[in-house]
């Protein structure tokens, strides 16, 4: 009977509104600045509904609250996005593992959740073009037997999802999978399977979603967090039912009452805290689980193909994706304390890099130091409140009404928030008694996807004098509203590019999207490294070095004295060093990193060394390294020159020890530190040095 009906389900077809002719949008043109929203949180006499939490569900909420037509508020106590929902894989995916264990169990509620998730990713791929796009994986095959079995499973994927396949898995040979993914291990592989799943940018999709709900009406207000549930009388039953929110600005420490109708508890990893300020009594249902995720290279992974191990060495499932440019690895799933702020361990690091590495073709040397971010997200497992057996992990969400009246979502993945979000507002409805008719989201497009093509960047060229790059991610990061991040932009003064400063030269990220960050509630300069663009996810160092010029031109929007632009700046420091892997990244050089040269290579760098330390200090210092280029003219600005030696001077004299510079060489060989400046600056000017041979006495400027 479930495979009868795996194989007549009907292709579903969504049933998109005429959207934009239906609803109204009161900001159209313009948005209202942050502290109009707080205004309208404090002035307003009551709203129908208060979504408390802006990850990817409640600001989903928050938009099919407002399109119903009812009066709509939402707080976060951090940023929009700040938690687990930028912190995903970026998939946007039914769940290949959910529909085999579906198969395997002939479990129709597996079947139903992956036919539902298919559902979502086709309307989640249209609603914001510019954010996703379908991406090819490749499922690579080691075994004769698991050909046939995984192409089996692979096309009732396809089947399930119907009309709504994004396009046709496919079985390739050995040599044609290679072809397409070169670096992948040639030993034993007898072909591969490529299929479609969709790829987002998570944390612009989440702001897509809360600036949307904003455009039609909703007001929408970030670090804004709430310190008790107002709760009254009812009437009729004598019973306490929550009215509203004691909600406190985080950044003024101004408190006020938001009073409303509903309150929804969309707050994640933090579901329980606000459980319990409705009823102390409450028991826990979250049981967070951690999952970490790596950033390397680009080159590790073609440009538009992904790869699946679907069972490594513990069972866990592995995706090694192209996104922005580089490689995005995970994830793990361990058990883990809630926490606002996560941070990786290096375990989980080297877990993936020993899973990467089961794949990757023995030429392809996978290094420790060439990790070049990594994040902790705490997945928000749940048990069912409602179910007789509180202990058995729900697999997908739930939604429950208090006896007070608070509604609580929570669980479920990435992919399903928008019918997760309409699931709470039909039971917050019925529960409140709200009115505004039925869900509208469907077919609802998100903020600048409206006016996006695949064209668009060819405009920004030739409109502004962008560079192509600059212009691409633009088109795919705003869309629409591209052309007022371009605006913005400052002339450059060269022939090319006419407008767009980079803020990091390898990065195409300008200064105009710091503005434009403030315009879309940025407050502070981790929203923008971290959220509105996506610096401190791909690259730490590059992230760091770009702060000082956010910090600069946000400080200058919003007014921060000199005091505000030094916290600013190492708060955001301290959120590369923790949170995005900066610390995990620094620890693989420390003073305690065992030498493992052999004598040759202690010979060898030795010698390097003294070409640099012609006094035989025992040490080289920032002076000496500029003796040494001037010899071969080439310049390098003094304080990157000291940033260059900092990397390396292990005990933070001021000069680099031989015995530093030997346990740098060591860790460059281990694949531990890839990329030092110093090792490759040293090198590149013996070569140089040598090639020029001695210098004589009268060029020299010596002699009587």
């Amino acid at each position: 009977c479930f495979m009868l009906s795996l194989i007549s389900e009907p292709r579903a077809r969504l049933a998109y509104v005429a959207a934009e002719g239906e609803l109204k949008q009161p900001f159209k043109d313009e948005l209202p600045t942050r502290q109009a929203q707080l205004s309208t949180l404090q002035d307003t006499e009551e709203f129908d509904v208060l979504v408390v939490g802006g990850g990817a569900t409640g600001s989903g909420c928050a938009l099919d609250a407002v399109t119903r037509n009812l009066k709509t508020a939402l707080v976060e106590r951090n940023d929009f996005s700040s938690g687990t929902s930028s912190r995903s894989t970026k998939l946007i995916h039914g769940g290949v593992r959910y529909l085999q264990k579906a198969i395997m169990k002939l479990d129709y509620e597996q079947y139903m959740m992956v036919k539902e998730a298919l559902h979502e990713r086709s309307n989640l791929l249209d609603i914001a073009p510019h954010l996703s796009a379908p991406l090819p994986i490749m499922l690579p095959v080691y075994k004769w037997w698991q050909l046939p079995y995984y192409w089996a499973g692979i096309k009732m994927y396809d089947l399930v999802a119907g009309g709504q396949c994004l396009k046709s898995s496919y079985v390739l040979s050995k040599s044609k999978a290679l072809e397409l993914f070169p670096m992948l291990k040639k030993d034993k592989l007898v072909g591969a399977i490529v299929y479609y799943d969709g790829q987002h940018n998570d944390a612009r999709m989440n702001l897509a979603i809360a600036l949307t709900a904003a455009r039609h009406g909703a007001a929408i207000a970030n670090y804004t967090e709430v310190v008790h549930l107002l709760k009254k009388t009812d009437a009729g039953t004598g019973k306490e039912k929550v009215c509203g929110a004691r909600c406190r600005d985080v950044i003024t420490g101004n408190e006020f009452d938001v009073r409303a109708k509903c309150v929804i508890n969309a707050t994640g990893p933090f579901t329980d805290s606000l459980r319990k300020m409705d009823d102390g009594k409450n028991t826990n249902i979250c049981q967070p689980s951690a999952g970490v995720h790596i950033v390397i290279p680009g080159y590790y992974s073609p440009d538009n193909m992904g790869l699946l191990d679907p069972a490594t060495s513990d069972g866990r499932v592995i995706f090694f994706l192209p996104w922005e440019k580089m490689t995005i690895a995970g994830t793990t799933d361990t058990p883990t304390d809630i926490t606002a702020h996560p941070i990786p361990r290096e375990e989980d690091i080297n877990f993936i890099l020993n899973e990467v590495r089961n794949y990757l073709s023995p030429d392809v040397e996978v290094r420790r130091g060439d990790v070049l971010a990594a994040w902790s997200g705490i997945r928000p497992l749940v048990t069912d409140p409602n179910s007789k057996d509180t202990q058995s992990i729900c697999r997908n969400h739930i939604v429950n009404v208090s006896d007070s009246g608070l509604v609580t979502i929570a669980g479920g993945k990435w992919t399903t928030y928008r019918s997760m979000a309409e699931e709470t507002l039909d039971a917050a409805v019925a529960a409140h008694r709200l009115g505004g008719g039925p869900s509208k989201t469907v077919g609802l497009v998100l903020e600048g996807g409206q006016d996006w093509s695949p064209t668009l960047y060819i405009r920004l060229v030739q409109d502004y004098g962008l560079e192509n790059e600059v212009a691409q991610h633009l088109a795919a990061t705003y869309g629409g509203k591209a052309f007022d991040v371009a605006k913005m932009a400052r002339v450059t003064g060269k022939r090319w590019p006419i407008v767009g400063n980079r803020l990091v030269s390898e990065f195409p990220y300008i200064e105009s999207e710091v503005q434009y960050a403030v315009k879309e509630y940025a407050c502070t300069a981790i929203d923008v490294i971290a959220r509105r663009t996506r610096l401190g996810f791909l690259n730490v160092q590059a992230a760091d070095e770009a702060l000082p010029r956010i910090v600069d031109i946000m400080g200058k929007m919003l007014d921060w004295s000199d005091k505000k632009r030094t916290e600013e700046l190492e708060a955001a420091k301290k959120f590369l060093y923790l949170e995005m892997g900066y610390r995990s990244r620094s620890e693989q050089l420390t003073g305690t990193t065992e030498i493992t040269l052999d004598t040759q290579e202690v010979a060898k760098y030795t010698n390097r060394f003294h070409k640099f330390d012609k006094d035989s200090k025992g040490f080289i210092t920032t002076v000496d390294v500029q003796r040494v280029l001037q010899n071969i003219s080439v310049q390098i600005d003094e304080n990157a020159l000291h940033e260059i030696l900092n990397e390396v001077d292990l005990n933070k004299n001021g000069q680099v020890e031989l015995n530093e510079f030997l346990q740098l060489m060591s860790a460059v060989k281990k694949g531990q530190v890839s990329d030092s400046r110093l090792a490759i600056l040293m090198k590149t000017a013996e070569e140089s040095l040598d090639l020029r041979g001695p210098v004589t006495v009268d060029r020299s400027g010596g002699g009587v």
